[in-house]
Formats: structure tokens, sequence, C-alpha cells
């Protein structure tokens, strides 16, 4: 039993004030594998003022400091990526060759590319060529609360802490209760890099408790959350109080229009791409909109490309998907699937139940509906599992309305041979991100979405920008050396 009872707070390993063990489950054999302590109120003081007490001196560090700190973080990111690789794959199920090859590697990917924008980022501008005297400051906002999920944990983790550390806030992280080994590894690697006392601090708790202290700690100047749309409701009033700053990432239901024209992968392509993480990702294309004269035939296609997905423990090697996070999200899961069966969708590939050969672990079967509604659950909910909605329609336009007919806003996609559709797809399709024909965003891209998809921006230039307050400065003397 691996034993992480401990909070990283002032940069130090701490006790809880009050001991409060939280078993973590290996969701593969619904074993407890690891106990960390939930956290309380005054765990949560002493973070925030630690990091209150660290601001004034972090904030005031040259640029060029926080850039070689980050720089040595990535160094020993990856020089312990297979002690990553490992602890993620226990705590939230992802494949181990999954976890190495994309879980841990999305955290590296986010820190070369926040050092890339960081290098050319300019906290002094000028406001422009008629005002000689005038220059934008862009100022680190605080303190700053950070509350992260299971499902990639450190493609999130990273997406927060790095951007506020090279921007000069400080901040208090608050894991996945679910999935805690990964952040408290990357704790660990911050305390081996050197980052000054009180800049960085990790307490675990569940969103009850931590995460809704922070949000309407009185010490804490900005939240940054990731998860559901439910809690980010709830941290959005609670962070009202004090009128914080919220950034908020939050569900999705993303729609995949497939066109007569789609290229001849694009069917399998859809489908992998919503079974990756066993569905669990934000940003699933898990409402597939097909044009009615190749529904059927896509229909058949996503049934084969469902059937042919692998499900088994998340310690195996291989393309194969693990199982679902914890015993309520299996419980979830299924509850949808049979809801899509009683709501007359016809259900194409898996179902209710755990694959075969399966008896233990929170596994479900990639599942694949046809003939779904735009008003059934299974079509405007987000499921977080592997299930795929499949839904005709006639026309551009009639495929446009049903795309953007939800109140999430994350992403879209489209699969179509015609440039002038393409172009038309990425402005009609009401979602922060749009990806066509397969091509994902490129490094530096923002990551966000509308509606109640939430609101801020991840990733690049916009990332660092989410962690600044801009500052308006007038009559300025010459001559002025911008920074």
């Amino acid at each position: 039993m691996i034993e992480k009872r401990q909070f990283y707070i002032n940069g130090a390993w701490v006790d809880p004030v009050a001991a409060r063990d939280f078993p973590v489950i290996d969701p593969s054999t619904e074993e407890a594998v690891a106990v960390i302590s939930l956290g309380d109120q005054a765990d949560t003081d002493a973070a925030v003022a630690a990091a209150n007490a660290a601001f004034p001196a972090w904030s005031a560090t040259d640029p060029a400091e926080r850039i070689a700190l980050v720089e040595k973080i990535l160094q020993i990111y990856l020089a312990r990526a297979e002690e990553m690789a490992q602890a993620t794959s226990l705590e939230m199920g992802a494949p181990i060759t999954m976890s190495r090859e994309d879980q841990v590697p999305s955290g590296s990917y986010h820190i070369k590319n926040f050092l890339r924008a960081a290098k050319d980022f300019k906290y002094i501008r000028p406001l422009g060529p008629h005002a000689p005297h005038d220059r934008i400051i862009m100022d680190p906002i605080g303190t700053v609360a950070m509350i992260t999920p299971w499902n990639w944990p450190m493609n999130q983790v990273t997406l927060k802490v790095i951007p506020a550390l090279l921007t000069g806030c400080t901040m208090v992280l608050k894991p996945s209760e679910i999935a805690p080994l990964s952040s408290i590894l990357f704790s660990e690697i911050l305390d081996e890099a050197g980052v000054p006392k009180g800049v960085y601090n990790m307490v675990n708790g569940d969103g009850p408790g931590v995460g809704s202290q922070l949000s309407c700690h009185p010490g804490v100047d900005m939240v940054s959350f990731t998860g559901s749309t439910r809690a980010g409701i709830a941290i959005s009033k609670a962070a009202a109080e004090t009128i914080k700053r919220v950034c908020l990432e939050l569900g999705g239901k993303g729609a995949n229009l497939v066109f007569a024209d789609a290229d001849e992968d694009a069917v399998a392509r859809g489908v992998v791409h919503m079974m990756e993480n066993t569905g669990q990702s934000c940003n699933a294309p898990s409402r597939m909109l097909v044009e009615r004269s190749v529904y059927d035939a896509v229909v058949e296609k996503a049934r084969v490309a469902a059937e042919a997905i692998g499900v088994a423990p998340a310690s195996l090697e291989g393309d194969h998907i693990g199982p679902l996070v914890s015993e309520a999200q299996w419980h979830k899961v299924q509850d949808l699937i049979q809801k899509g069966i009683d709501e007359g969708a016809r259900l194409v590939a898996g179902g209710t139940g755990r694959p075969e050969g399966l008896n233990r672990g929170f596994f479900a079967r990639p599942t694949v509906f046809a003939d779904v509604t735009p008003d059934m659950t299974i079509a405007r909910e987000e499921i977080f599992g592997p299930v795929l909605s499949i839904i005709p329609f006639e026309t551009e336009e009639d495929g446009v309305r049903i795309a953007n007919d939800t109140v999430y806003g994350l992403t879209n996609y489209a699969q179509t041979q015609d440039k002038a559709r393409l172009r038309r797809m990425a402005r009609e399709l009401r979602a922060g991100m749009i990806h066509l024909n397969g091509k994902g965003r490129s490094a530096g891209a923002p990551f966000g979405g509308i509606k109640q998809s939430g609101n801020g921006r991840e990733a690049g230039v916009w990332g660092l920008e989410d962690f600044l307050e801009v500052k308006a400065v007038g009559g300025y003397p010459d001559p002025w050396e911008d920074a």
C-alpha cells in the first residue's frame, strides 16, 4: 500500500492538521492501492497564506529567471517520465502504453510550448503609435487556486501550474482525490527543481471540502478549474462573493459531421477518437452526425470499428482501452447506455455490462447507438464513457443546426473534401475549437470552449494571458525600455 498522506506547503512536505484517510482505488482491480489524506480548512488556510507571502518576491523576479526554473522542471519531468506513467496508469486506469505515449507526454508538450511562448512574451507593450507615452503592463494576478480533474492529470496540471509560474503568480493546487498520485509526483519534481518556498503548494481534498474552501477563500485572487459543468457553476457562485477571476474548462458534447464526400478513414477515425481514454475526454466527438445518403454505410463502419477496440486492464501493454475511473463513473455510464435503449435508440455495438472475460474492474463495452434523435438523453448529456451516438441529417444546414443545438460548445469536427464547406464549418459551428478532416490544433493553439463548456483559454500565449491583469499607464516619460 502506497502511503502519501502529506501535503506540500511552503516548500515542505507537511502532515495534515487532522488526519482524514482516503483510499485510492485501482480501477482495473477495484482494490485500494494507496492512501492519501483529505485536507481541511486549516490546511487550505496554510497553503493560501504561504502563497500570499511568497507573491511579492516571486512576482518581482526577472521573467528569464522563471523561464530557467521551468526549463529545469521540464528536465526533471522527462527524467521521471516512467514513474509518472506508472502513477497515472495505476490511479485512473489509462493503459500503460497510452500513459507513456499520450498521458505523460501531454505534460511535457505543454511545458515546452509555454516556454516557447514565454520567451517572446512582452509584459510591457505600447498602446499604439498615437500614444507614445502610454504603455500596457501585464501584471501577475496573484494567488491562484487550481482545481484539476482525473481524466488527463498531467495535461491539466501543466496547463495551469506552468503558465502561473512563468507569469509570476503563486498557487495552490488541489488535484482530483480520485487520481492524486501523479500530482504528488509532480510536486516532488517542482521541489527538486527548487521552486521557492510558498510559490507552489498542493493540498489534497475533495470538491465539497478543499475545492469549496479555495473557491471562496478571500486570499485567493483567481480560480482555474477543469471538470464538470455542474462543479463549474458551483465554483463560479462561490467565487462571486469575492469577485475572483474564474477560468473554467468544462464539459462537452462534440459533434462530428460526416458528409457523403468524407475520406475513407473518417468514420473509423471518429470512432477511435471517441473511445480514446475510454471516452473520458471533454473534447470527445460523442455525436456523429451523418449525411443521410451515406448513413447506413457509416453505421456499419462504426460498428466494425467499435467491435475492433480491445478492452483490458491498464497494466497490460497494448493499444486497448482501460477501465472507467471509478465505480460511480461505471454506474453513470451503464445507466446512460440503458437510457439510450429505453428511449428507442438502436444498439449497434456494445451495450450494458462488462466486456466478456472481465468480471472485475470498472470496464465498459465500446458502445455505438444508431437512429439517435437530438432530443434523446444520450444525445444531450455528456456521458464521459465509450459511447457514440449516430444521428442522421438531411442537408448541410440541418447538420449545423443539430451540431449547435446543445448547451455545450467545446470541440466540433467536420469530415468533407469540399474546401468551401470546410470554411463554412469553421465559421458556423459554435465551439471554441474546430477540427477539420482529422487535423488537430498545432502547438500553442488555445484550448477552451463557449457556452456551458466554460470560459478562458489554456495553452500558448492565451494560457499565459489568463494569469495576468492588464494595467494601463499614461504619461510615462521617455526614454522607456520595454521589458
